[in-house]
């Protein structure tokens, strides 16, 4: 079978939780003895650099568009004089001329919740391409059961139709720690710093440890500037304690684990989450997590995490509770260990190229 794969994702430079997921699935996929009976094809926008070889049945096809809308314009195009027996798009949107057999991937429908923490012409671009493709593609995946639930209740899918294939995770080289750096004790925070991230009920919950135990921890924000961030840097600059927030930006791969591996917990307490891959970062590194108690993040967080409502009296307490109750804080590691072991990329790729194929 001839599947034609839109790679363009993984290309992107820095790699956020949907770029990684392309990235690694496809890595996945290349590794897989069932997929040697398969041709695949990598579409992309640009010269395609993985930093992964590929197999002789892994081919690339640069379709060069210095425009915006790639998908719509110069992935469509090129479906016009040659389809694939069947397309996969990882990221949302399906082109308009596509073969009958479609599958596509949604992340999440976070913006029906939370429209106001979007760009308005992103809001509508997201709504457009996701009802669109529960209509037309052959197939979705879902990347947890709360999105599939959402996307049945609020684009009426057809529950036949859509599949869940869950996330997988890195496991951390076991020397990343002996690195250390000189933050001293720290919360973690890893993601872009945007609105619907509830960065206001972190930043706010930090500042109540702060004043109610006069604690010397540092909070530190990992991840690039999002929607809303002025109004972010606004808040963090009025506080006391300003001085004790570092951010860094967005961090490279093994800064990412040096980070989450020497952190007293990671603490994301996101308004809604198509999945949440983070939490299954910091369990993998033996990192505490605190996340909240919404969407899909106790599906995936399992028993591994201290699930709390999304306020700022929840979200102190938690980061206390590690601080102060040691026994409590080796529990909940050893716990996200186990709850880790249920989520790999080769079983990603594995369960999605099935869906693929049938």
């Amino acid at each position: 079978m001839e599947i034609g794969i839109n790679a363009a994702a993984a290309l992107k430079q820095p790699r956020t939780g949907v770029e990684e997921y392309v990235y690694q699935l496809l890595r996945g996929l290349t590794m897989l003895k069932e997929s040697k009976k398969h041709r695949f094809i990598l579409f992309s926008p640009s010269r395609a650099e993985f930093g992964f070889g590929l197999p002789d049945n892994f081919k690339t096809r640069e379709l060069n568009w210095p425009l915006p809308f790639w998908t719509q314009a110069r992935l469509a195009g090129g479906m016009i004089f040659k389809k694939p027996e069947v397309l996969f798009i990882p990221v949302h949107v399906l082109p308009l001329v596509h073969p009958k057999n479609s599958v596509v991937t949604i992340h999440g429908l976070e913006y029906e919740y939370f429209p106001e923490m979007y760009p308005k012409k992103r809001l509508t671009y997201l709504r457009w391409g996701a009802k669109y493709a529960v209509r037309n593609a052959s197939k979705i995946i879902a990347v947890s059961e709360n999105t599939k639930n959402d996307l049945i209740k609020l684009y009426g899918a057809n529950p036949g139709k859509v599949a869940v294939v869950h996330h997988g995770v890195k496991i951390p080289d076991a020397d990343v720690r002996q690195e250390g750096n000189n933050l001293g004790e720290y919360f973690l925070y890893l993601g872009r710093l945007e609105e619907k991230k509830n960065m206001a009920g972190l930043i706010g919950g930090f500042e109540m440890l702060k004043k109610r135990y006069q604690l010397p921890h540092k909070l530190v924000l990992a991840g690039p500037a999002g929607f809303g961030y002025k109004k972010i840097k606004s808040k963090i600059n009025r506080l006391k304690f300003k001085d004790d927030i570092i951010e860094l930006g967005y961090i490279g791969e093994r800064e990412k684990w040096r980070l989450l591996g020497l952190a007293e917990g990671f603490v994301f307490p996101s308004f809604y989450e198509g999945f949440g891959l983070p939490i299954l970062e910091a369990q993998a590194s033996g990192c505490p997590v605190i996340t909240s108690d919404v969407s899909s993040m106790p599906e995936v967080a399992g028993q591994g995490a201290i699930l709390i409502r999304p306020e700022i009296e929840q979200i102190c307490r938690a980061m206390y509770k590690i601080i102060d109750d040691a026994d409590f804080k080796k529990r909940l590691i050893e716990q996200g260990y186990q709850n880790v072991k249920k989520f790999s990329w080769q079983k990603c790729a594995r369960r999605t190229l099935k869906e693929l194929t049938n």
